[in-house]
């Protein structure tokens, strides 16, 4: 395990954090991106420009088509955004529009000719790029922007203002990997646009010398001593050895990256090209983010008296918004009060309504205390008529107590009616043995008094009997089974025609006599026997 940092190491580490993001957040940073249809080829170019602006752009910007201008504006302010590069393609040609966040200017270029950056490095025998270029901006150089001018100078200021100030006396030498060139020709009025990737050599020695300094040693095969490389140069191509002049040769400051390269010292700085390569013209000069007054036209000029008028319509335009704006903040203000009243009013017609339905509850209900009276008097007359005639009404006199009465009979309870001993022995005569059957209530049939009694139209258990169930072969019987006669009983004495049949139930109970045709029948079976 490592040691764990000290106090004055994580105090230090957070200062210095602190300064890095002072410093990023003082930089320019840029958003390039594209607006309508474009086709493969500016689509290509727009990555490569965003390559030239790193590392302070958005290298991943994802733009979609339902996305507008104002969608870019209003993510650009949290993040820092100070510069909008956006291109666009017509029937005709390809623009370019620079723009300076967040109240403008405005510039507007035409892309007149336009390189990509694997067109530019195919062209080259020896190309020097790689990703520790990327890692710091790159250093911009103008060339004639001095003439004359407001759109020149305005242009100038856009341009620098685009990538981060150097300071002469601070910076480091090898920070500075990459340059962007922009040249203005003021004949045609174009601007090209050059990328290129710096390199710095030592010089004042020959060929074979700055040869052996390189990382790659050079072939000494064909050289019988050392001194034939240094003297000589032998078997180095011309294309290795760059002839270099007054123009790039300069003294060092600082000591530079690559070996050689000493303070105080002559060295070579020399460019190569990487892409993309741009020959852009100023068009146009507006106010504001694409909505302000044209400040500068390349082919339309206009009068003095023209830009006045234009200027008073202007005004004109910006006095009859402000007007509707006013108009409608007191529409709506007048809207707001209306639907507060409305909410008011109908508050209160809720709360009368409620008072209203609890006034009306406490009231009684005159229907039925009509019904009540009604009631009552009938009653009083059925019981007048009975004490003044002496006789029961008849049940049409007075229907209303007839359906007091009825009603009551039907919401009451049924209560059965309790037998006495006499009645049950009258009313249900029973026969004599220990079988003895008896008929219902209702006198629809016989049920032994043994079994339980069933619920009218229900069915038994299976094998159980249905109610007045009959087996198919029996006959009728009036009492429900077979006779059983017990005791003596003698067929072949005297004829005796009140003879009758008792059972050994109990004593004094009467039982059943036979009638006429039972005892015509007894007889003849009798008299067979």
């Amino acid at each position: 395990m490592g040691k764990s940092k000290t106090k004055n190491q994580k105090k230090s580490r957070a200062t210095a954090n602190h300064v890095a993001e002072q410093i990023y957040g003082a930089v320019p940073h840029s958003f390039v991106f594209h607006r309508g249809q474009i086709g493969k080829n500016v689509g290509q170019l727009i990555l490569d420009v965003r390559r030239v602006m790193e590392p302070y752009t958005a290298e991943s910007l994802k733009v979609k088509k339902k996305n507008v201008l104002k969608d870019f504006v209003a993510i650009a302010g949290p993040l820092g955004v100070t510069h909008f590069m956006i291109f666009s393609k017509t029937t005709s040609s390809i623009n370019m529009r620079l723009a300076r966040l967040p109240k403008g200017p405005m510039l507007h270029f035409r892309v007149l000719k336009y390189s990509l950056i694997k067109d530019v490095v195919s062209s080259l025998k020896k190309h020097r790029m790689h990703e520790q270029q990327f890692t710091h901006h790159p250093l911009l150089i103008l060339n004639n922007f001095g003439s004359d001018g407001m759109h020149i100078k305005l242009m100038a200021t856009m341009f620098q203002n685009m990538f981060p100030s150097i300071n002469v006396q601070k910076v480091s030498l090898n920070n500075i990997k990459r340059c962007v060139l922009l040249n203005y020709n003021p004949a045609s009025q174009e601007i090209e646009f050059r990328h290129y990737s710096l390199k710095v050599v030592p010089v004042g020695m020959s060929r074979g010398v700055k040869k052996l300094m390189q990382e790659k040693f050079p072939n000494m095969s064909k050289f019988e001593d050392i001194s034939e490389l240094l003297m000589k140069g032998a078997n180095l191509s011309e294309s290795e050895a760059e002839q270099d002049g007054e123009h790039n040769i300069t003294e060092l400051p600082q000591v530079y990256s690559g070996r050689g390269n000493m303070a105080s010292q002559q060295s070579a700085v020399r460019l190569t090209e990487i892409g993309p390569r741009m020959t852009l013209q100023l068009t146009k000069i507006q106010e504001g983010m694409g909505e302000g007054n044209v400040l500068y036209h390349a082919l339309v000029s206009k009068t003095e008296e023209e830009i006045q008028e234009i200027l008073n319509r202007k005004e004109a335009q910006l006095k009859e918004k402000e007007d509707r704006r006013k108009k409608q903040a007191r529409n709506v203000a007048q809207k707001k009060e209306k639907r507060e009243e409305h909410k008011k009013n109908s508050l209160e017609g809720i709360k009368r309504k409620h008072a209203e339905a609890e006034e009306d509850s406490e009231v009684e209900d005159p229907g039925m205390q009509d019904d009540q009276e009604v009631v009552a008097e009938s009653d009083d007359e059925v019981e007048y008529y009975r004490q003044a005639v002496g006789l029961e009404p008849d049940e049409d006199m007075f229907p209303s107590a007839k359906k007091r009465r009825s009603s009551e009979k039907s919401h009451g309870p049924a209560k059965k009616r309790k037998l006495s001993r006499k009645d049950s022995d009258t009313k249900s005569p029973k026969r004599n043995g220990p079988g003895g059957q008896h008929r219902d209530k209702m006198g629809k049939g016989w049920k032994k008094s043994g079994d339980r009694e069933k619920a009218f139209g229900k069915k038994m258990n299976p094998g159980g009997k249905t109610f007045r169930g009959k087996k198919p072969g029996d006959r009728e019987n009036k009492f429900g089974g077979k006779k059983k006669f017990e005791g003596k009983k003698t067929f072949g004495g005297k004829k005796n025609k009140d003879k009758t049949f008792k059972s050994k139930g109990q004593k004094g109970k009467p039982g059943f006599k036979k009638g006429a045709g039972a005892k015509q029948g007894f007889k003849q079976r009798k008299g067979k026997g």
